[in-house]
């Protein structure tokens, strides 16, 4: 995203920290889909592809992870820090919305 525009939307380098998020979402929906998919099925040649995807999902998710809490955006081992990173990302957004209308 240009500087200028993010100056003006107070995002900073939120961009990154949105980024970042989506990707531990998806990646958080993949080891779980992988996980219910293992339990449903009946074949061990099957069961062997998902167990390696799975824990190809988990890699990431660990990847995504340590890189978002390397880079403060994500703060697992504290609820009050990642409570008050949220507040300020919601406002953030809410202010970008309101430059919107």
């Amino acid at each position: 995203m240009n500087e200028f525009f993010k100056s003006v939307l107070g995002m900073g380098d939120i961009t990154d920290e949105v980024i970042a998020s989506d990707l531990l979402i998806s990646a958080k929906s993949g080891v779980r889909n992988y996980a219910f998919a293992l339990t449903e099925t009946a074949t061990p040649e099957v069961r062997a592809a998902l167990q390696l995807q799975f824990s190809a999902a988990m890699d990431l998710h660990e990847k995504v992870s340590n890189y978002m809490i390397e880079n403060g955006y994500y703060h697992p081992q504290n609820m009050n820090e990642q409570l008050q990173l949220d507040s300020q990302n919601a406002q953030v957004a809410l202010n970008a919305s309101n430059l919107a209308d």
